[in-house]
């Protein structure tokens, strides 16, 4: 089965546009607290390969974890206690359901069908500070560089400022939710984690990976990280909104 979905109007919204989405998610989730109780509203700006910027709000109640792209008018939600997976299309007041596993599944199946006895790479992480510090968006930081087999790739801006415990637990929760086939195309995204870890929680991120030699990309960086008590509604799909089915599978 293709997960392809029909927007009203006849539109169609494209598998890669909910593949890359959620890999963007499942990075971001490696990076932001959470609290089992309360909830945690974290603000963003997220850029794309071409350093384009858009704002992000993210919010985080024990398992379930929402992402709001308003320039896209995209709303994407997890639970990975209850299994679920919501895309909603706020311009067309419309939502996808499916469940997690299900989507997981899809997505493990089409990257050996695309990739047939191709594995990924492993490459040697190595993590280094450099002695540079910043004080970013009030956050107290410290430089510290990500390289793949010698290879910068990334720059972290990292805070103790943040209670550490809490990222722990979000990781923790990510490793076990996720689905087999699809954790091990995480594993150097969950391997730099791991590492970065003692130094403390990503203010800013810089990407040099995908800029081909040319000044680093801010891929990632948190404006605001406020604690609230989060409702139920919040991880729902809004009222009046209509449920799309996905297509039927292709023979």
């Amino acid at each position: 089965m293709r997960l392809a979905f029909f927007q009203p109007g006849g539109s169609l919204m494209k598998e890669k546009t909910l593949f890359f989405s959620i890999a963007l998610i499942g990075a971001l989730l490696l990076q932001v607290p959470v609290e089992s109780l309360a909830g945690v509203v974290v603000e963003q700006v997220v850029r794309d390969k071409d350093g384009i910027p858009s704002k992000a709000f993210l919010y985080f109640s024990d398992y379930r974890f929402r992402t709001d792209h308003q320039e896209a008018g995209m709303t994407t939600i997890l639970d990975f206690k209850g299994d679920g997976l919501l895309m909603i299309d706020h311009r067309s007041k419309s939502y996808v359901e499916v469940k997690l596993s299900k989507w997981e599944r899809e997505v493990a199946k089409r990257l050996k069908d695309e990739f047939p006895g191709i594995k990924p790479n492993e490459r040697k992480i190595v993590v280094r500070k450099t002695g540079k510090t910043a004080v970013i968006n009030g956050f107290q930081t410290e430089q510290i560089e990500v390289l793949a087999d010698d290879e910068l790739i990334e720059e972290n801006w990292v805070t103790h400022d943040v209670d550490m415990k809490e990222i722990e637990q979000v990781m923790d929760r990510v490793a076990h939710g996720f689905s087999k086939d699809f954790r091990l195309e995480l594993k150097e995204g969950r391997e730099i984690y791991e590492k970065l870890k003692p130094y403390g929680f990503p203010i800013l991120i810089k990407d040099h990976a995908i800029t081909y030699g040319l000044r680093a990309i801010d891929r990632v960086e948190v404006k605001k990280i406020e604690k609230k008590e989060l409702k139920d509604d919040v991880f729902l799909p809004p009222a009046g909104y209509q449920r799309i089915v996905p297509e039927p599978p292709k023979k």
